[in-house]
């Protein structure tokens, strides 16, 4: 399973890690995803859900 918001598709971003000597490697920032309860067309169905959606209310958590 992909590691992306299911409402806004944000995904990983990458980049590099760089040590003191300069020794580059890749790396990658992961989104923080939430397994939530959500109603989606009308029913509670487990989606995975950014904590950027959560929070500007974007998903209806299911009761």
């Amino acid at each position: 399973m992909a590691r992306v918001c299911e409402i806004c598709g944000k995904g990983p971003l990458f980049g590099n890690r760089i040590s003191h000597a300069h020794n580059v490697t890749h790396r990658r920032w992961n989104v923080n995803l939430q397994s939530v309860r959500a109603m989606v067309n009308g029913a509670a169905k487990r989606i995975r859900v950014c904590t950027s959606c959560l929070r500007n209310g974007k998903v209806q958590k299911a009761a």
